[in-house]
Parts: C-alpha cells; sequence; structure tokens
C-alpha cells in the first residue's frame, strides 16, 4: 500500500470512527461514512466492503488518545503501582461519564449482531490485556506494600467486570459521577492496604 493510500485508509478510520461513536453501529451505513469522509462511494469501496469491515478495522486501530502518553509518563516517572492504576479508573470514569466520544453503544451493538469466537474477538482481547496489566499493577503493589491481594488475577478480572457492568448501565439507565465514585472506591477498598 502505498504512503497515501495509507493515509486515505488511516483518515476513512479516524472519521468511521466518530460516526459509530455519534450514531452507534447499527444506524450508520457507508453513505454516512462517505460523507464523514468527503470522498467519492467508489473511493471508499477501494479500501472496505461494508460498515462490519470498517467497524472491525476501527475496534482493531488504536484512537487517537493522551491515555496512553498519561500512562507512558507515569511509568518513566516511576509512579506507584496505586498512582498508575489510579490514573487507569480515573480514565474509566471519564468513559463511563460519556465526557469521552466513545464507542460503547456501537461496540454493544455490533457483537449482538455479530457474534464471533472469543479468540478473534477484539474486544475479549483488549479485556484480557488489561486484566493482565491490573493483574501486573496488583502483584507489582504488593510487592511494595501499596496492595494487599491474595488472588492479583481475580481482583483484576473482577474490576474489569466492575467495570464493564458499569458500562453497560451507563448506556441503558445512565450513571451518575457519585455512583461511579462509589464502585471505584468499593473495587480499590478491595486491596489497598489498611493502615494500621
Amino acid at each position: 500500500m502505498s504512503d497515501k493510500s495509507a493515509k486515505k485508509k488511516a483518515l476513512i478510520i479516524k472519521k468511521a470512527r466518530e460516526v459509530f461513536a455519534e450514531k452507534g453501529y447499527l444506524n450508520v451505513t457507508m453513505k454516512d461514512i462517505v460523507e464523514a469522509c468527503e470522498i467519492s462511494r467508489g473511493g471508499l469501496y477501494l479500501y472496505f466492503s461494508g460498515t462490519e469491515e470498517i467497524f472491525l478495522e476501527v475496534l482493531n486501530e488504536p484512537a487517537d488518545s493522551d491515555e496512553d502518553n498519561v500512562f507512558e509518563r507515569a511509568v518513566k516517572e516511576n509512579a506507584t503501582s496505586s498512582d498508575i492504576l489510579a490514573l487507569f479508573l480515573q480514565e474509566q470514569k471519564r468513559e463511563l461519564l460519556g465526557r469521552n466520544n466513545n464507542l460503547q453503544r456501537a461496540t454493544y451493538e455490533f457483537f449482538f449482531a455479530n457474534p464471533m469466537p472469543a479468540k478473534e474477538n477484539p474486544v475479549k482481547k483488549q479485556f484480557d490485556s488489561a486484566v493482565a496489566v491490573i493483574e501486573k499493577l496488583i502483584i507489582d503493589g504488593v510487592e511494595n506494600g501499596e496492595f494487599e491481594c491474595e488472588d492479583p488475577k481475580g481482583a483484576a478480572r473482577n474490576m474489569m467486570y466492575a467495570l464493564e457492568g458499569l458500562r453497560i448501565m451507563s448506556q441503558t439507565v445512565g450513571v451518575s459521577e457519585k455512583s461511579v465514585n462509589r464502585e471505584i472506591l468499593y473495587l480499590l477498598k478491595g486491596i489497598l492496604k489498611e493502615e494500621v
């Protein structure tokens, strides 16, 4: 793929992400993406055959985000495990409260309409990756005396399942900042070392 083609494909993915974040998955047509990209229908079909293919590419392509930079900076600055976990949970809170334009609704719609094996599912891969990172943070926190936890992997999975439940609630009935704070505090109380 030429440099020009790669840039065009990247533009399509970026604009499609915005359209899916705004409209969900089920309400998006190829025409919507054509209009967002300001390209011809034929130009879009050179790269993608349909919205399903585009959406999977959107899910597999990392979003432009300062989140990764914040974590990289925290690690380089030797932030504590609890500090890094707090940054992660703050980012989750922002997403839950809708302050980021995100793909939550579109993702749920897509996977209800297009079930796929877990080993091919990008959301499952992201979930497992997040569990692994949180597990490592908990293990490091236990080793340096910040956390108490007999089952770091179980605690990490529990955090991710709780966050996923909050995501579903945020998309269906809504969640308040107070309720998100309460749940995050509850998750942290399960691993924070008690002061003596």
